[in-house]
């Protein structure tokens, strides 16, 4: 789309365009124009032996006063426009810095096409050869003031073509092929301009327009077109060498900026999709998190979060921040997340968990740390167990408004080698709140790290207030108000952050019993079912549930040496859970009409609401769901 200028800078004298006292090397004919095109450059005009006096021109009622130009103004026009041109860092401030440093010190309107789209790097360019017209910027006279008119940005540039192809053996297609800037007033530039800008954008007489083809790294990305006008001096030999210098820094810029934009895109891009994109809803406790990536200086990073879910209704809540900010971080972040759900479907204790990501760390080479908190929440027993690699401690708000900062032992950052982790095991009363984080967010160059986490600690604090004691804070409401805690200089790093509500399971709601591995094992699970059902009010369900626990529990007896476990819960779902100390895990296949057997997870599948089988260190769990609401 068109742009147009709201302000200037004070328009900088016609009469201070430097003027470049060396003429640039002859280029190679771009690659990425259709293959008939001529390689012949276009070719410059020779400059005279004696550089021509510089001249100035004041517009004015009275009239153009020439005045006498040095050639150091001419570098030094060039000097400050190429830095201001360089300063960008995406591809809409590259062009508005062109924009800015030629309007109005060198040229009266500009107008800057660019290819679309843009080729990154080594892409082949897609055909047709399209230009798109990216901005433009253009100054009219105003009425007088004293003596003169006055120069000032116009709200209603001239029309020209918005999408312009370049048709291959067209004037525009030679001229771009040159590479080099053409004043306007030949007949190939004069028709290349025509096709350009379109029929409807007029075109000053004499040598008033330069058309400067933007060449990047390997091929032509774009043009820009100068414009003067009609009662200002006409463009020099010399300023075809200040259009030709604009127009390379301007171009590197441009494929600088798109390169990296692709980059941080891919960066980006892959650390989200090595976040979970939901978080599970394991029983007795509700999650929320936030990802927030660093500034666009330092924007990929290694932080993460993850909740996996547990035999037993436990979950494992896991935050962890690889250090550095690069594709490299974000590539070794996700291992270490792959790894750690790995170690959390063995049911390894947590000090295990960070010793075997230790030991991987140091597999993927030298210098691959990282700080992790690993915890496991069990809502039955109102325990959490928790281990640290060298992360900032979790933060515990109470129900009653107290938030604490736990006391879990700091440990090594993970990738140091030869340390033991110490897991710790805190009581998780119901209604508190867990928030785990990154130190992203209590660390800035504004702060130090105990300064900060005890200024989250403070927030917690006041938001619980908010809503009084015994209500605790909304825990999405919760996670906003304390990114809201980081100012305008608080973003050096990502952040992760990881929230849990602790609802527990009251005793009243679990059920659990032990099974001596015999025949008679099935039918004393479907009596106590049965009992357990009646006293929770909810004997429709009971047909439906001794069936299911009479199949698996069966199955558990036939290859069970050590007594097993059955136990029941009420949520908001009926979880029945088996365990065994076989570790085979059973598999759903399709019975045959002579089989005997083999039809027990058929049944568990079509009447279960979910159903599963976890490996355990010392056996495994089979369990299934049923929704409590007939």
């Amino acid at each position: 789309m068109t742009e147009h200028p709201t302000s200037h800078e004070g328009r900088q004298p016609l009469a201070d365009r430097p003027q470049e006292q060396t003429r640039p090397r002859q280029e190679a004919a771009p690659a990425g124009l259709p293959s008939d095109i001529p390689a012949q450059p276009a070719q410059l005009p020779e400059p005279p032996p004696v550089p021509a006096p510089a001249v100035a021109v004041a517009v004015s009622a009275k009239g153009a006063e020439p005045a006498g130009r040095r050639e150091g103004d001419r570098l030094r026009f060039v000097g400050a426009a190429t830095r201001r041109i360089a300063r960008g860092l995406d591809l809409d401030e590259i062009v508005l810095g062109l924009c800015r440093a030629t309007v109005p010190a060198f040229s009266d309107e500009i107008l800057v096409y660019l290819r679309d789209p843009l080729p990154v790097g080594d892409e082949r360019p897609v055909a047709p050869f399209v230009l798109r017209l990216r901005r433009t910027d253009r100054l009219r006279l105003t009425d007088l003031e004293g003596d003169e008119l006055v120069l000032v940005p116009d709200p209603d540039p001239t029309p020209a073509a918005e999408l312009c192809e370049v048709r291959s053996g067209s004037s525009l297609a030679e001229v771009l092929r040159g590479v080099r800037p053409v004043f306007g007033d030949s007949a190939a530039a004069r028709a290349a301009l025509g096709e350009l800008l379109g029929s409807d954008h007029p075109l000053p007489r004499g040598p008033r327009a330069i058309l400067a083809p933007l060449r990047g790294r390997r091929r032509v990305i774009g043009a820009a077109v100068f414009l003067r006008r009609a009662e200002q001096p006409a463009f020099d030999p010399d300023d075809l060498l200040v259009g030709a210098q604009l127009a390379t820094h301007t171009a590197l810029g441009i494929d600088k900026a798109v390169l990296y934009g692709r980059e941080a895109y891919i960066a980006d891009e892959l650390q989200r999709t090595m976040l979970p994109d939901s978080l599970p809803q394991p029983t007795g406790v509700k999650l929320a998190s936030r990802y927030l990536p660093a500034a666009e200086t330092a924007r990929v990073g290694g932080d993460w979060y993850d909740a996996i879910p547990l035999p037993g209704s436990r979950v494992a809540l896991v935050v962890g921040d690889v250090m550095g900010h690069s594709m490299t971080s974000a590539a070794i972040m996700g291992q270490l997340r792959t790894t750690a759900q790995t170690l959390a479907g063995l049911d390894l204790p947590p000090q295990e968990v960070l010793h075997h990501l230790d030991e991987q760390a140091q597999r993927l080479g030298e210098n691959r740390m990282a700080t992790c908190m690993y915890a496991v929440y069990d809502p039955v027993s109102h325990r959490i167990t928790v281990a640290n690699a060298g992360h900032p401690p979790p933060i515990l708000l109470h129900l009653d408004g107290r938030a604490e900062v736990l006391r879990v032992p700091a440990g090594a950052p993970i990738g140091v080698g030869g340390v033991d982790f110490e897991a710790v095991e805190l009581d998780a009363p119901a209604g508190a709140t867990l928030l785990l984080y990154t130190d992203g967010l209590v660390e800035s160059r504004l702060r130090d790290v105990w300064t900060g986490i005890e200024q989250l600690r403070e927030r917690l604090a006041a938001a619980a207030q908010l809503t009084g004691p015994d209500h605790a804070p909304p825990l999405e409401a919760l996670c906003d108000d304390v990114l809201d805690m980081l100012g305008p200089g608080d973003r050096d790093d990502d952040i992760a952050l990881l929230a849990a509500r602790f609802d527990g399971i009251a005793p009243s709601d679990v059920a659990y019993w032990f099974l001596d591995p015999e025949d008679a094992a099935p039918g004393r699970a479907r009596r106590l079912a049965r009992r357990a059902l009646a006293r929770w009010d909810l004997e429709e369900l009971t047909d439906s549930v001794e069936l299911l626990i009479s199949e698996v529990v069966t199955n558990a007896v036939r290859y069970a040496e050590r007594p097993v476990t059955l136990r029941l819960l009420r949520t908001d779902v009926l979880r029945c859970e088996v365990g065994d100390d076989s570790p085979q895990l059973p598999r759903q296949r399709r019975a045959r009409d002579t089989d005997e057997g083999g039809r027990g997870l058929f049944l568990v599948n079509r009447l279960a609401r979910r159903w599963g089988a976890t490996r355990l260190s010392g056996g495994k769990v089979v369990w299934f769901e049923l929704s409590t609401r007939v």
